[in-house]
C-alpha cells in the first residue's frame, strides 16, 4: 500500500492500491445533480481522474483549476475530479470559480471510488490526493498517490500520460 501522510501524520488508506497495467476498478459516484456516474459512462475516452480531499481547500482548489484549464487542450480526454464533498457544494464551487471543462463527482455516499482505488482515508473519511489516468480500454496507464495529502501532485506527469494514452 502507498505510504501517505496528512500534515505529517501517517493515515490508513482503505481498499487496494491500483497499479499501472491493471484494469481500472469500477466505481459509482454522484454527479452534481445527484445522478449516478460510473467508469462505464465514459467508456471509449481517456479519463484523467484527479482526486482531492475537499474542493474548498487551497491545494485542492489549485489542482482543480489547473486541470480545468488543461482539459480544454486535451483531445478525447475526460477530466474528472473526485472528492467526498457533497454534490451541492461541488456545484456551488464550480459555478463560483467558472469551472466548465471538467466534471466534479462526489464519493460521499459510500466511498465506492475511494475504496476501489485505495484512497479512502480511514481516520478522516476524506480521499487521499491522487491522480489516475485510464485509457479508452479501461487500463490504468498512470498512477500517483501523493505521499503528503497537503501537497500538489505531479501535474506534468499526469498530463503527459493523458496525452499519450489512447
Amino acid at each position: 500500500m502507498a505510504n501517505v501522510t496528512f500534515k505529517g501524520n501517517p493515515v490508513t488508506l482503505l481498499g487496494n492500491e491500483v497499479k499501472v497495467g491493471e484494469k481500472a476498478p469500477a466505481f459509482t459516484v454522484l454527479a452534481n445533480d445527484l445522478s449516478e456516474v460510473t467508469l462505464e459512462d465514459s467508456k471509449g475516452k481517456v479519463r484523467l481522474i484527479s482526486v482531492v480531499p475537499s474542493i474548498d481547500t487551497g491545494v485542492c482548489e489549485q489542482q482543480t483549476r489547473r486541470f480545468n484549464e488543461e482539459a480544454a487542450t486535451l483531445d478525447n480526454v475526460q477530466v474528472l475530479t473526485v472528492s467526498v464533498d457533497l454534490p451541492f457544494a461541488q456545484k456551488r464551487w464550480c459555478a463560483a470559480e467558472g469551472i466548465e471543462n471538467l466534471q466534479t463527482l462526489s464519493d460521499h455516499r459510500d466511498l465506492s471510488f475511494g475504496k476501489n482505488y485505495g484512497v479512502a482515508i480511514e481516520e478522516l473519511r476524506l480521499l487521499a490526493r491522487s491522480i489516475f489516468v485510464v485509457d479508452s480500454s479501461d487500463t490504468i496507464v498512470h498512477v500517483e498517490y501523493v505521499p503528503e495529502v497537503t501537497t500538489h501532485p505531479d501535474y506534468d506527469a499526469a498530463l503527459e500520460a493523458a496525452r499519450k494514452a489512447k
